[in-house]
């Protein structure tokens, strides 16, 4: 099994963004905590971050060929891209959105996910293990279809 996990713009900076929203926690230490529950399940997991929008609709097209499933933070992308949104529409391959903070409880405009319809689930609000949890799920998805 074979999953792409893909983070969007800023995300780069987990740890030094924002600790008070974001924790302290850096993307790569996430990246680690993410790769020991995987191998411990015989996974393979494939890490990409961008900050720019095409990039990540490009990833999400080719993913069809190469993955089981994906797990996405749209970050910011998650508010405002259409194409995102179409992006993971027009695959097959099931994605789990996570979102380190609540996004529920914070400004009006972060309230609203363009990409959330189009994924199999959302997972926000719980820290890093936001993206653990997103993790648990895709494989559970894979697993069921199976």
């Amino acid at each position: 099994m074979k999953i792409l996990v893909i983070n969007g713009p800023n995300l780069n900076m987990l740890g030094q963004r924002e600790p008070d929203v974001y924790g302290t926690c850096s993307l790569e230490e996430i990246e680690t905590t993410m790769r020991s529950l995987a191998d411990s399940e015989n996974i393979e997991l494939e890490f990409f971050q961008s900050n720019h929008e095409g990039e990540i609709v490009t990833r999400i097209q080719q993913a069809e060929q190469q993955y089981q499933a994906l797990i996405i933070n749209p970050a910011a992308f998650t508010h405002t891209s259409i194409a995102i949104r179409d992006a993971l529409a027009s695959v097959t391959v099931p994605a789990i959105e996570v979102h380190i903070s609540n996004i529920h409880a914070r400004e009006p405009f972060r309230q609203v996910s363009y990409t959330a319809p189009m994924a199999a689930g959302v997972i926000t609000g719980f820290g890093k293990d936001s993206y653990v949890l997103g993790l648990r799920a895709a494989i559970s998805l894979v697993k069921a279809a199976a």
